[in-house]
């Protein structure tokens, strides 16, 4: 099984966070941001969004969008990441639905600000509105885990990679923020994952 997709990507995060829960073994490849590649034809022909990841399989399976690769992954081999429950599971889906609806597009004009755009060159505007619209989003995570363990229930799931991973930029990029104490407890929970170590909070924001 092959990731494409370089480490410092969020959406690759993600991914390689589920295979490390799962221990799958894997061949990760550098392609996107400053490695290229994303636009050559061998690239284009897996995913023509030119965007990362890919999963790439043995029999030349090949899957694109960050989220659905992790919920296949899952599916295909076990690990506890999918709920069992349908009504658990859907609530998963739908927290992994609003990262990419919600929280994604409010913290990428601070990401995109704060770390890839020169100081003399940034929008102070867009950034505060970014952090504001993070902050309103993030009070959401925090309505609902003020009433559940973990975003789906009361147990990790793949529900939870999602958001975790927004959740990681955002406490490095607004250390200003408001005080959620249900989202730092659960934060807390989803830091002390080996996984989540290796995979999110040891790759730095550039």
């Amino acid at each position: 099984m092959k990731i494409w997709g370089r480490t410092t990507s969020s959406n690759v995060q993600k991914v390689m966070w589920a295979i490390g829960e799962m221990k799958l073994p894997h061949q990760r490849i550098d392609v996107g941001g400053a490695f290229g590649k994303t636009k050559e034809p061998f690239y284009l022909a897996m995913n023509p969004n030119s965007l990362v990841p890919t999963l790439e399989e043995e029999d030349g399976f090949t899957l694109w969008e960050s989220n659905s690769v992790v919920r296949y992954l899952a599916a295909k081999h076990g690990g506890g990441l999918e709920p069992a429950d349908p009504k658990v599971r859907a609530n998963a889906h739908q927290w992994m639905d609003w990262q990419l609806s919600v929280i994604g597009p409010a913290i990428t004009p601070v990401f995109w600000g704060m770390i890839r755009t020169p100081p003399d060159k940034r929008d102070p505007a867009a950034i505060a509105a970014g952090k504001q619209k993070t902050g309103d989003a993030v009070k959401m995570l925090d309505e609902r885990l003020g009433k559940a363990a973990y975003l789906a229930g009361d147990a990790f799931s793949y529900g939870d990679i999602p958001a975790a991973v927004m959740v990681r930029r955002y406490r490095d990029l607004v250390p200003e923020r408001p005080a959620f104490k249900h989202v730092e407890r659960w934060y807390a929970a989803i830091a002390a994952r080996p996984a989540f170590n290796e995979h999110v909070t040891k790759i730095p924001l550039v």
